[in-house]
């Protein structure tokens, strides 16, 4: 059994294809095959079940492939502890970020942080966060940028910083001419909100104690953008909440919709998360104090609304 092995049927189980894996792997499919036939003449079982398309795991499979992936991880651990003794930073670095902090985020930090540590190879993805937590179980991430807490035993998560809800009322609602809003006042409101699947949309419902919150109106929009939501409040059809970062690019037109909170303002935790086992603490440490300086740089040139733990 050789950690090639592994990783080839590792691929295979997430393509679901031989022909596919292969191609992933950067080796030929009889090349692939015969490895993972090799495997399975060793261990004395079938991994999968080629009978079926896509290529489905046996239910040893399944339990072999947890276990293949325990392993690969483990392996990958030894570079780490190497670089954590020699102080090095530097490497393969695979980030999450969840789609609500994204845009925002990533342009205050990412020029910043690579010009400082050239050596980290930074692979980011955007992804929702039930992805994030299942790819950081599975060793396809070091570590994703999400709301917490997640509350989550195999997940540590450090806190960067705590971003206030604002509201988004256009001239037309009745709301337009507070200053402030409270929690209260949305109480009855028809909001518009992020479909089912952002953890924004359960964040911004739960902060302004609206967990049980349901539209008014006579349709059903699932939006993943918070652009269609200004577009829809703008045209008559509610008022909307966002993520105070995304309120900084608002047109100036639009910036005159906005309204805080009052004190106690609604807010939500942005962290940096990874598995508890993760040795690239360096390069977390790293990202963190990048991230947590651009927003301290932010706060003192243009007096953004952010707090840094």
């Amino acid at each position: 059994m050789t950690l090639t092995q592994l990783s080839y049927m590792i691929a295979v189980a997430e393509a679901g294809n031989f022909t596919v894996a292969a191609e992933k792997a950067f080796v030929t499919q009889p090349t692939l095959s015969m490895q993972i036939q090799k495997l399975e003449d060793e261990l004395g079982v079938k991994i999968f079940n080629r009978t079926k398309k896509p290529i489905r795991l046996t239910k040893i499979g399944e339990q072999i492939l947890v276990q293949a992936r325990n392993i690969i991880a483990e392996a990958k651990r030894m570079d780490d502890i190497v670089a954590q003794e020699k102080g090095f930073i530097g490497g393969k670095f695979h980030l999450g970020i969840i789609p609500t902090v994204m845009p925002t985020l990533l342009p205050m930090f990412l020029n910043t942080f690579t010009k400082k540590y050239p050596k980290v190879n930074l692979k980011i993805q955007e992804l929702t966060t039930d992805n994030i937590i299942l790819f950081l179980k599975e060793g396809k991430l070091d570590a994703g940028i999400a709301a917490t807490p997640l509350k989550l035993d195999s997940i540590e998560e450090r806190p960067i910083y705590y971003e206030p809800f604002v509201g988004y009322i256009p001239s037309y609602h009745h709301l337009s001419t507070t200053t402030a809003i409270t929690q209260e006042d949305l109480n009855d409101e028809n909001i518009l909100v992020l479909e089912d699947g952002h953890c924004f949309r359960n964040q911004a419902l739960s902060m302004c104690g609206l967990s049980n919150h349901e539209s008014k109106n006579s349709f059903d929009i699932k939006s993943g953008s918070f652009e269609t939501l200004l577009n829809l409040s703008n045209e008559g059809l509610g008022m909307t909440l966002l993520p105070y970062l995304n309120t900084l690019t608002l047109s100036e037109k639009n910036k005159k919709n906005l309204r805080s909170f009052k004190e106690p303002t609604p807010a939500r935790e942005i962290s940096i998360v990874y598995p508890k086992s993760n040795l690239k603490i360096q390069i977390i440490d790293a990202l963190k104090k990048s991230i947590e300086g651009v927003i301290r740089g932010a706060i003192a040139i243009e007096n953004i609304k952010i707090i840094i733990p």
